[in-house]
């Protein structure tokens, strides 16, 4: 039973129908399509000093030896690039995405609890600012990888490893909130009529992925505080010397690290879901085996920690154990990514920007999880394991996959949020720039990797030069074609082509039916979904 009322004076309590004027309104906001907007706007910007960072990484890795920065300031690079991607870029992007779209979807007026959502905002900038200045600290940034490895992280780290750990509880603590309230809002305010097997998949998804945050972020803040006693505070937990174990941190980062790889991997395959159909003018082929993979990946995510630890010296049972899952989770991926593919067979499809860069994302991030089946493989792991073969494969999943699903959506949506149509030819611009540039730049990975040059160093041998060279040219390649995205969206947003309701032929769902952009109270009267 839907929980919402049809009395229109039940939302008063949302204030005025109209924004306030000025900054106080960002600050002060509890609407959701504000709040999805700072969010949308901070991934945005973390997404490019993130990407400086990578810049610099590959500035270094153009030619062999020590070209521009110390090892030490190397390592800070590859950590808080990490780091800012994975807390900074992507996540904060995705909750900016439920933030405008779930309640929109769903029938209901507003997020379930703005004043929290405000609030799971707004920590955020500090979380960065924190972590960023600590780059500026006597002795640098955190330089442990952004995976942060005891003893790395303990005994040989510098003193910024304060800042790093409470940034992180503050980011974990941010995550938490939102996806409270993504549950509390999905449970309680669909509109009569929105059963379960009716949501849109990126509701699903959604969902599910908030699910997992709040079943392994306690878990990483955990590890962290682990690290933080082990350092400052004389405790032995990752020591040996003390009975601690450092292998034991490996366990605990990974039983939070791969479902977070997940929860990186959910709303994506939600705004997929949602762009192919429409373009292909054909519903989603299989909606409900869609559902149960979501549901069987989440559940998996939980069992495969340890194919990140294969030659660490598990017993030969935990290693089959842990490979035979990891090829598990492989099904429900492939399931997806066949319906997908059944949605678009014999569809009538057209080819705007946001099914071009759906189209990349189901084909590159299949070479993803192939590569990543390779990984499963553990006396083959025990070749690629710390050599660039793995930057290419999570790249592949990560930025073929994550971050071109963003901009898959927001090329989507973008006129249903601005009113205003996005330049075409621009988008197609942006879209080829990046499809050529991103596999330039990670496709020889794979080679380089599997010859052998190990990751997270910043100098190699001889024979890599000429791949490496022409990694970074990929590199700087790809990062220059966003600028064509940001192009792209001062130029929606400021004017262009007035959008209609629908947007798109063949367009289905609820956001659909308000007007573009939509008013700054979705749905004050709940529709009847039928």
């Amino acid at each position: 039973m839907s929980t919402i009322s049809t009395d229109p004076h039940h939302h008063a309590d949302h204030g005025h129908h109209h924004p306030p004027a000025g900054l106080k309104r960002w600050f002060y906001t509890t609407n959701h399509k504000d709040i999805g907007t700072l969010y949308l706007l901070f991934a945005l910007t973390m997404f490019f000093i993130g990407g400086a960072m990578a810049m610099v990484i590959r500035a270094e890795l153009f030619q062999p030896g020590l070209q521009l920065v110390e090892p030490a300031f190397f390592n800070q690079m590859t950590t808080v690039h990490g780091l800012i991607m994975v807390f900074g870029a992507v996540m904060p992007a995705f909750t900016g995405l439920a933030n405008w779209l779930i309640p929109m979807m769903i029938g209901a007026p507003d997020m379930a609890l703005p004043r929290m959502n405000n609030w799971s905002f707004w920590i955020l900038p500090f979380a960065f600012a924190i972590l960023l200045m600590s780059l500026f600290m006597e002795g640098g940034g955190p330089g442990f990888g952004w995976t942060f490895y005891a003893p790395l992280s303990t005994k040989y780290s510098g003193d910024s490893t304060a800042l790093f750990v409470f940034s992180v509880h503050i980011m974990g603590i941010s995550s938490i909130m939102g996806a409270i309230n993504v549950i509390v809002t999905i449970f309680n305010l669909r509109a009569p009529g929105m059963t379960w097997m009716k949501m849109p998949l990126f509701v699903w998804t959604w969902l599910i992925t908030a699910f997992l945050l709040i079943a392994v972020m306690p878990v990483l803040a955990g590890t962290v505080t682990m690290v933080l006693t082990d350092k400052y505070f004389g405790t032995s937990f990752f020591d040996a010397a003390g009975g601690g174990d450092p292998v034991l941190f490996q366990h605990i980062f990974w039983f939070f690290g791969h479902p977070e790889v997940y929860i990186m991997i959910l709303p994506a395959f939600g705004i997929v879901s949602s762009i192919v159909p429409t373009f292909s003018r054909k519903p989603l082929f299989g909606y409900a085996s869609m559902v149960y993979a979501t549901s069987s990946i989440a559940l998996l995510s939980f069992l495969v920690w340890a194919h990140h630890m294969f030659t660490t010296g598990m017993p030969v049972f935990a290693e089959l154990f842990f490979m035979y899952c990891t090829m598990l989770i492989a099904v429900p991926t492939g399931v997806k990514v066949f319906n997908w593919v059944a949605t678009m067979w014999r569809g009538a499809l057209t080819f705007e920007v946001p099914m071009m860069f759906a189209i990349a994302f189901i084909v590159l991030f299949t070479i993803g999880g192939l590569s990543g089946l390779m990984l499963a493989i553990t006396p083959a792991d025990f070749q690629y394991h710390d050599t660039y073969f793995v930057v290419a494969h999570f790249h592949y999943v990560l930025v073929t996959g994550a971050i071109f699903s963003i901009i898959a959506a927001a090329y989507y949506w973008l006129p249903k949020w601005t009113g205003h149509m996005y330049d075409e030819t621009l988008g197609q611009w942006h879209f080829w720039c990046s499809l050529i540039s991103v596999n330039v730049l990670f496709f020889p990975m794979h080679f380089v990797g599997l010859a052998g040059m190990p990751r997270r160093i910043p100098d190699y041998a001889l024979q890599f030069a000429d791949f490496n060279a022409l990694i970074s040219i990929g590199g700087f390649a790809f990062g220059l074609s966003q600028l064509l995205f940001v192009w792209v969206l001062v130029k929606c947003i400021k004017g262009g082509q007035p959008a209609t309701a629908q947007v798109w032929e063949g367009a289905e769902g609820l956001e659909w039916q308000l007007t573009s952009p939509p008013p700054y109270h979705s749905f004050t009267t709940p529709p009847d979904v039928k």
